[in-house]
């Protein structure tokens, strides 16, 4: 999945912060509560020898998603394609009138879907969300106050609708993985010894302009930062290995700490990324993310 804030980018630079255990194979469970694009996950999957994943989000569309390319890929493939050589055929007009109806579509579907119990109706469910993710604008997933999909069409040429290999190969990796859709305070149930957690929560703004927290219709505020926090705190207190990642409020007022306040027992690292969510590329500049570990990396 395209993702705003994926860190694809940053997976070289967080290798280095990923414990030693995790690099030697001796952590077997590998948990994430905010899973969005998955780039963590599929990095640590493929190198460090996990036997296990639990991989949660409050995002019923994208747990759903995740659920159909593990049980379902062939079925799902076959519709891209189907939805992929339709979309390229047509004018650019064409292209605008199907991409917003699909969009309608999508949106007024949600009302009638059973998330509980899967179906036939998830994996055409899926191959939709695939389809906007890979021909919205920017990739940028993002949802209005009543749940909505609500990015505009993007404009690209050749969109590659579907990534056959990709895909399959996807489908495999997560076959090690229990998804689900849950709230990040279900971890206190679900954890191990022996496990390793990374939270990618939906970052604090840097600025009352930037404020990107609408991943889904739940906002993603202070409070629960904090409640993250305490998760993290009450965690460490079991001997659970832990990293976090979160924008660094550093980058626009140097003075204010609320990371460094609420972290400040723990190793606090700050790494550049590049931001993709600003519309005008030449403001995609080069700033701070903050890394979070409560284990001396190696």
């Amino acid at each position: 999945m395209k993702w705003a804030g994926g860190k694809r980018q940053l997976l070289q630079t967080f290798r280095n912060y990923y414990p030693p255990e995790l690099k030697e194979g001796l952590i077997d469970h590998y948990f994430e509560p905010f899973i969005g694009g998955g780039s963590v996950f599929f990095d640590i999957a493929q190198n460090c020898g996990i036997k296990k994943a639990t991989l949660l989000d409050t995002n019923e569309d994208l747990i759903l998603t995740y659920l159909v390319i593990q049980r379902d890929v062939e079925n799902l493939v076959n519709k891209l394609l189907h939805l992929q050589k339709y979309y390229l055929e047509l004018s650019e007009e064409d292209r605008t009138t199907f991409y917003y109806t699909t969009r309608n579509e999508h949106n007024l579907a949600k009302k009638r879907m059973n998330y509980s119990r899967f179906s036939t109706q998830w994996t055409e469910r899926a191959a939709q969300i695939i389809f906007l993710n890979r021909t919205c604008f920017n990739g940028l997933f993002r949802f209005n106050s009543k749940g909505d999909f609500n990015v505009p069409q993007g404009r690209y040429k050749n969109p590659k609708i579907l990534d056959e290999q990709n895909l399959r190969e996807a489908s495999r990796i997560l076959s090690v993985a229990e998804i689900k859709r849950a709230d990040f305070r279900e971890l206190k149930k679900e954890i191990k010894k022996n496990s390793f957690v990374y939270y990618d929560p939906p970052y604090r703004p840097l600025s009352k302009t930037s404020s990107f927290t609408a991943y889904s219709k739940n906002k993603f505020e202070d409070a629960e930062q904090k409640a993250l926090a305490s998760l993290f705190y009450e965690l460490n207190k079991k001997g659970i290995k832990q990293m976090l990642s979160n924008s660094d409020p550093k980058n626009h007022n140097p003075q204010d700490n609320f990371f460094d306040d609420l972290y400040k027992d723990f190793q606090i690292f700050r790494v550049p990324a590049r931001r993709a969510i600003n519309s005008a590329g030449h403001k995609r500049q080069a700033i701070n993310e903050i890394v979070v570990t409560n284990y001396s990396p190696k």
